[in-house]
């Protein structure tokens, strides 16, 4: 009865200060002390019992109230500090008012007039005292985080006269969990873990300033709360972001592995572990090098956060960071025989951002996992995450930084090496069932997502044919399934309406053919399979050469189409017949209804994103001949055409400019010659004849005698002079971080919803849509 007492008169007192219109004294200790010291059990009591069109009325009605809630629960929570926060009751006021500034603070920053309001210092500050009260507040939560008895476990003797001061404490000796610079893991307790992710809750909520901008504005937008977390003047910056690190990093869902224990025990470290990673991602998305501040013209200090993981260089640490992150990020695919015996935890999204965080900052810990086949454990439940989210709308956002980060990797040479290794299902996935390596994995799911994903996703085909085009040059043999899926890619592509639809298709062509060219030329030896395939379909190349470029047969192509000009066309040749799936594997599900469903900015354009490279040492540079890549002509005049014809590349989010798209005959002349099929055309001159001599003279119908021919064959000296491998690497842009920005702030606010920390405030950098 008592717990429905102290509702009551918590209620009670809500309702006092927002029907008060005369401004409440800020001395008046026993009206503020109710929204503290009342026993209110959990957040969502706080959430239930301060309703948000509440908070909004006190702002516009009485601002000085809610100016005063604010000020006096942040010093209560000073004053808490500063006598060490050693008794359980003030243990208990200092997650009540943690819990009341996170429901009250988002109604505040969705308000522009009251961000300076954080960085006024308090009316009781004397003149020499003077600190902002954002300040003040992280301050204390950093405090609180590593504060004995509270949030971690004390390392002196008991008692409250032993206990240290805790505005002396070296929090270095109270890092959270051990791992990368430090040694030790401490004791494990579910009230302290409980304690901090409720602090680290408010941390998230006062950081959260920038959804609150217009994608525009938060590109260039200096958020001041997370720049001084990170920054010099948090004493606890270095421990802090270790605990976390580690914290996440560490944590194994399945711990001892009995089965059904997470249903019989509450996980109080899962809260923790994912709140952490969203203060982690957050803190280090606000990169502050080289930026100046708009109001004192200074350079901004560095952000700690990102100095400290661009620093990191033990491959013990490093060994530690992968293994945490592919641990988790294998999780969800496990199988067990008994079903739903084991933990599955849902860190997917956030994790690859983490990944794409730590690999963007730390060049050697992205070579560290590309040294061993490490890499693999990453790439795995990336396929099958796009695998599995092709066809769901409110997942384009996953699909995407999956994408985004297989590109990152590809630009390297030693992750084309890795590919090689064989590939044992473990996961059942919804695709054709095959032997062969990871590259054929690689290969079959990204045939999957171009010929059944959402047509959302249409953007992203430039980039996955980037992406086989960069590895290309490095895979040594590629099974009969996959062979046969990029033929198929070649011939849907190509077909003239789909290539005369939209300004850029052309280019998903010249991609093909540069991919088929390094296979060719530099692993012909071990990819009959591919060879054999194209001489089957050689009709398709003999097309392409032939490809009409007159306006009435452009005209006729498009007219005999008669369907929605940007899908893909389905072959209708013998290899897209139903395929028997992995057993245990269910078909990709569309989202389901009223899923909430977080927008996005465009994709980047592929030549926005990367930068071209050459793959060979200079010397050997020297002696090859030049070429050009992806169809696109480099020469001023050719942009002048490009720029009168409105070739807007990448940009097939099927605009007004698209639609009154028409492709002309010089259009087509202008790129039609450049197609790079000397080579496989030569290579069907010498091998063609061969194999129908052999298939007359022998009376073959049988495929494997004239792949053993294949096998043994060789084109050393019929070729041309192979070409220089040209690497796309990716480049770091605005238009990528902007898209990270609001990719990871959108699956924050979906993420919270218990309590619904942003829900029904005024978000501006993206819009919540129910599918």
């Amino acid at each position: 009865m008592g717990n429905a007492d102290t509702k009551l008169n918590f209620r009670k007192a809500v309702v006092q200060l927002t029907s008060k219109s005369q401004p409440i004294d800020a001395s008046d200790e026993s009206f503020w002390d109710q929204f503290w010291s009342e026993t209110v059990t959990n957040v969502q009591d706080v959430f239930a019992l301060v309703p948000g069109a509440e908070i909004r009325a006190l702002r516009e009605e009485s601002p000085n109230n809610l100016a005063t809630l604010v000020y006096k629960a942040v010093e209560k929570l000073v004053k808490i500090v500063d006598s060490s926060c050693r008794t359980q009751r003030e243990q208990q006021t200092a997650l009540n008012c943690s819990r009341l500034l996170t429901r009250v603070l988002p109604y505040m920053l969705e308000e522009p007039e009251w961000h300076s309001f954080f960085w006024s210092s308090l009316p009781a500050a004397s003149e020499n005292d003077s600190v902002p009260l954002a300040q003040s507040l992280i301050n204390a939560i950093c405090d609180l985080l590593f504060c004995p008895d509270f949030t971690v476990v004390s390392t002196k003797r008991s008692g409250p006269e032993r206990a240290e001061e805790l505005s002396s404490l070296d929090s270095c000796e109270y890092i959270w969990a051990g791992g990368v610079g430090f040694a030790r893991s401490p004791a494990r307790s579910a009230q302290h873990e409980a304690a901090r992710a409720e602090l680290l809750r408010l941390l998230l909520t006062c950081c959260s300033e920038t959804v609150y901008k217009p994608a525009a504005q938060a590109a260039t937008h200096h958020n001041k709360w997370i720049a001084y977390l990170t920054s010099p003047e948090n004493r606890h910056a270095l421990p802090l972001f270790t605990s976390l690190l580690n914290t996440v990093c560490s944590y194994d869902p399945v711990g001892l592995g009995l089965p059904y224990n997470h249903l019989l025990f509450a996980d109080t470290l899962e809260p923790l572990v994912e709140v952490a990673l969203q203060v982690l991602i957050v803190t280090l998305d606000h990169d502050t090098s080289n930026v100046v501040n708009e109001d004192s013209d200074e350079r901004l200090p560095d952000n700690l956060f990102i100095n400290y993981l661009s620093r990191i260089h033990r491959d013990e640490d490093f060994q530690f960071a992968l293994r945490g992150v592919t641990r988790l990020l294998n999780n969800p695919l496990q199988q067990t025989y008994l079903p739903n015996s084991s933990k599955k935890v849902a860190l997917h999204q956030e994790l690859l951002v983490l990944f794409w965080k730590m690999c963007d900052y730390n060049k050697k810990f992205m070579y560290y996992v590309l040294k061993s086949s490490d890499v693999l454990e990453v790439l795995v439940p990336i396929l099958y995450h796009l695998n599995d989210s092709r066809a769901d709308q409110s997942r384009v956002g996953l699909m995407h930084i999956g994408v985004f980060i297989l590109l990152l990797l590809s630009g390297e040479r030693n992750f084309g090496v890795r590919l090689n290794k064989p590939y044992t299902a473990t996961v059942p996935m919804d695709i054709p069932v095959f032997t062969g390596t990871h590259a054929d994995l690689l290969v079959v799911v990204f045939h999957k997502i171009i010929t059944t994903g959402h047509q959302r996703l249409q953007p992203l085909f430039d980039c996955l044919l980037t992406i086989l085009v960069n590895v290309s040059p490095y895979l040594k043999t590629l099974s009969m399934v996959s062979s046969t899926k990029l033929l198929h890619l070649l011939e849907a592509f190509s077909t003239p309406w789909f290539l005369f639809s939209r300004p850029h298709h052309h280019h998903l062509v010249f991609f093909l053919l540069e991919m088929f060219n390094n296979m060719i030329q530099y692993q012909f030896d071990g990819n009959s399979n591919l060879v054999y395939t194209i001489i089957r379909k050689r009709g398709v190349f003999h097309a392409l050469a032939n490809l009409p470029h007159e306006h009435a047969a452009i005209a006729r192509s498009l007219a005999a189409a008669r369907a929605p000009p940007a899908a893909l066309p389905r072959s209708r040749s013998a290899e897209s017949v139903a395929e028997a799936a992995m057993e245990g594997s269910r078909p990709a599900q569309p989202a389901e209804p009223g899923t909430l469903n977080a927008t996005l900015p465009d994709t980047p354009a592929i030549a926005t994103m990367t930068e071209r490279e050459s793959a060979h040492p200079p010397a050997r540079e020297q002696l090859l001949p030049r070429r050009d890549g992806d169809g696109e002509d480099r020469s001023p005049e050719r942009a002048r055409v490009a720029q009168k014809e409105g070739l807007r590349v990448g940009a097939e989010a099927g605009g007004a400019g698209e639609a009154e798209w028409r492709p002309s005959g010089e259009w087509v002349s202008s790129w039609r010659g450049r197609l790079p099929l000397q080579t496989i055309m030569r290579l069907l001159q010498v091998l063609v004849p061969q194999v129908e001599k052999i298939c007359i003279d022998k009376g073959l119908t049988d495929e494997s005698e004239i792949l053993r021919f294949l096998q043994h064959g060789t084109l050393v000296g019929l070729l041309p002079v192979p070409h220089p491998i040209l690497i796309r690497k990716y480049q770091a842009n605005a238009g990528t971080a902007a898209w990270f920005r609001t990719y990871m702030w959108g699956v924050i606010y979906i993420r919270n919803v218990d309590p619904p920390i942003w829900y029904d405030t005024d978000v501006k950098l993206f819009e919540i849509q129910r599918v």
